[in-house]
């Protein structure tokens, strides 16, 4: 029987709430006194320290669930998404209006950035409590110690890869935090990776290749350092890293029928995959590192924050707001039922979205260049289109209208079905496989509790096919990339097809929702500035980062919304501005560090005080 590493019970709840301050914006700075959990009490057993590490995985989780999840800004921060509320001000749109470091920077109304730069702190700090902690654990054994320290040195490594890619140069604290500190300093991102690549190496000698489903494992801890290795422009390396994962046989892509729905013959092996019931099955033998979430968990009603925690609530993000008196029959009838239940019942099978997180054409449309691909296959019903949907609305039928059950439509000849011409947040398509999360929680259905992939083989496949890509190995990045697109039953690519470009146009195709889509471009786009290979024609420097580099000119090549600067219904406006590649740090987290200096990034005020980052991490 599989075991579940459970981040939803009391104790790890009990270890976020203790060994951390919440509610404050100088969170991050301060320590916590002590308590019955604090550090001396709980941190003197390998169960204890198996608390901290649940708690390090349960700051990971809440990434990609709950209302207006984060993952959502990582998302609009690229060329796959933007932000579809068009009824209100807030929602980061215009990003040259509305990201500023003062700004509101951690609301499901507006964005998460804050959010991110308080819980990866967060994470960081328990992960240094850990490590800082155990080598007085006098009760534990020398084997287990190497292994805790591991798995501590994973998430502080994971932690610090998203900071620097979200938010670039920052401190660079390695020790728990035992009195409040105000004097931090600016670290140089390269050095920051440098030690998390020792930390990552040292990792891998002692944390076992199979774990507990939701705890770390040596393949985790290879693919995070493939990641790192790639981002300091180490390829060979990162080659190698990426190898011992696929080379190991632990590990493989799952290419046949299984789990839940292994029987339906209507579905395939993408359903299959994504299926919440499948993730932490012992027969998956592709999931490399994933966290969990279940409606029974003893410690789910307590989240970060401490509110009650609803499950992802994927569904009302990632669906179209298309049951809100939008959209229209050609005889201008309200076309969608508000209620479950009804005879054609989309609701409970798309869920009620709100179009939060919406999809550009590139992630819809272009990116898709065979109709083979069960990633986009709407006859399996893994791709939704809106045309698949139905007119459902009671009065339709009771009127024995004639387009009730009919499908439905956006043109009337020349007249759009759209109320307010809000195509924008009504009307686009989606990965049903991949946002379905069945819901016994809310009605209308919003995305219930589900385990979450964080790391696949999938993506180490296309990690080593990018490090290949860098080489100028365009013939070995071509057969690592159709493995996944093989599976996925896409025709494969040869040597001349593959570019960056094409390597993340598959990532955008195999790893919504899973991959933080701006930490990657932003990596990218840090080893487009390094090495000096051109994109489109073109070369970027190190020098001019903030004001020329890929990341702006890859979403402007396939984000239309940001590349027509399009009007939303409200009177907001797309807007992207090349300094976005890095997000602002929060002014409260500056002011708070009165006695040393914390850099803001170029293109936000405040930038014009920063001083040299350091060189070297402070011990």
């Amino acid at each position: 029987m599989k075991k579940i590493f459970n981040i939803g019970t009391l104790t790890a709840t009990a270890m976020v709430g203790l060994l951390i301050m919440s509610g404050c914006n100088k969170d991050w700075l301060k320590p916590k006194a002590l308590s019955f959990y604090s550090p001396e009490n709980t941190l003197v057993d390998v169960p204890g320290f198996n608390s901290a590490l649940a708690a390090c995985a349960k700051t990971l989780r809440d990434e990609f669930y709950g209302d207006g999840a984060p993952m959502i800004t990582e998302n609009i921060f690229s060329e796959v998404a933007v932000e579809g509320t068009t009824d209100k001000a807030g929602p980061a749109q215009n990003m040259d209006i509305m990201i500023k470091p003062d700004a509101q920077l951690n609301s499901p109304d507006y964005n998460r950035i804050g959010y991110y730069w308080k819980y990866e702190w967060i994470g960081i700090r328990l992960a240094n409590t850990i490590l800082s902690r155990l080598p007085d654990a006098k009760n534990i054994k020398d084997a287990d110690k190497a292994i805790i320290t591991g798995k501590a040195y994973f998430y502080r490594a994971y932690n610090y890869y998203r900071l620097v890619h979200q938010f670039g140069d920052v401190p660079c604290p390695m020790k728990e935090a035992t009195e409040a500190k105000v004097d931090y300093a600016t670290v140089k991102r390269e050095v920051i990776l440098q030690r998390m690549k020792q930390d990552l190496e040292t990792a891998v000698q002692s944390v076992p290749w199979t774990s507990d489903k939701g705890d770390v494992n040596r393949a985790a801890c290879y693919h995070l350092l493939a990641k790192i290795d790639l981002s300091l422009g180490l390829f060979d390396e990162a080659i190698a890293a990426a190898s011992a994962v696929i080379n190991n046989g632990t590990y493989s892509l799952m290419t046949s029928r299984f789990g839940i729905n292994a029987s339906d013959a209507k579905k395939n092996i993408t359903w299959d995959l994504h299926r919440p019931e499948n993730k932490a099955s012992s027969a998956n033998k592709e999931v490399l590192f994933l966290v969990t979430s279940r409606l029974a968990d003893p410690g789910r009603f307590t989240g970060l924050d401490g509110a009650a925690e609803t499950g992802m609530r994927i569904m009302r993000q990632t669906v179209p707001w298309y049951n809100g008196g939008q959209i229209r029959t050609p005889d201008g009838k309200n076309a969608m039922s508000t209620a479950m239940g009804v005879e054609i019942d989309n609701l409970a099978y798309y869920g009620r979205g709100i179009g939060r997180c919406r999809n550009t054409s590139y992630h819809m449309r272009t990116i898709w260049t065979d109709n083979t691909d069960y990633r986009h296959d709407t006859l399996s019903g893994n791709w939704m289109m809106m045309e698949n949907l139905k007119y459902n609305d009671v009065p339709l039928k009771t009127a024995n209208n004639p387009y009730y059950g009919q499908r439905v439509r956006m043109y009337n000849g020349a007249t759009l079905l759209v109320a307010n011409g809000d195509t924008i947040r009504a009307w686009f398509d989606w990965p049903h496989y991949k946002v379905f999360v069945d819901d016994t929680e809310n009605n209308p259905k919003q995305g219930g509790h589900s385990d979450w992939y964080v790391f696949r083989l999938a993506e180490t496949y296309l990690l080593r096919a990018e490090a290949y890509a860098w080489k100028g190995d365009f013939a070995n990045a071509a057969i690592d990339i159709n493995k996944v697109r093989t599976r996925a039953n896409a025709t494969p690519y040869t040597a001349a097809d593959v570019n960056i470009g094409t390597i993340l146009d598959e990532r955008a195709r195999e790893l919504y929702w899973e991959e933080p889509r701006k930490t990657e471009l932003t990596r990218i786009s840090y080893i487009f500035a390094k090495t000096g290979q051109s994109y489109n024609g073109k070369t970027y420097t190190a020098s001019a980062f903030s004001t020329s580099n890929f990341y702006i000119d890859r979403i402007l090549e396939k984000n239309e919304f940001y590349k027509k600067q399009v009007f939303t219904v409200h009177g907001d406006q797309y807007r992207m501005s090349p300094y976005h590649v890095l997000w602002p740090v929060p002014q409260s987290a500056i002011l708070a560090n009165f006695l040393g200096r914390i850099n803001q990034n170029q293109g936000y005020p405040g930038a014009e005080l920063n001083v040299a980052p350091l060189d070297k991490i402070p011990e």
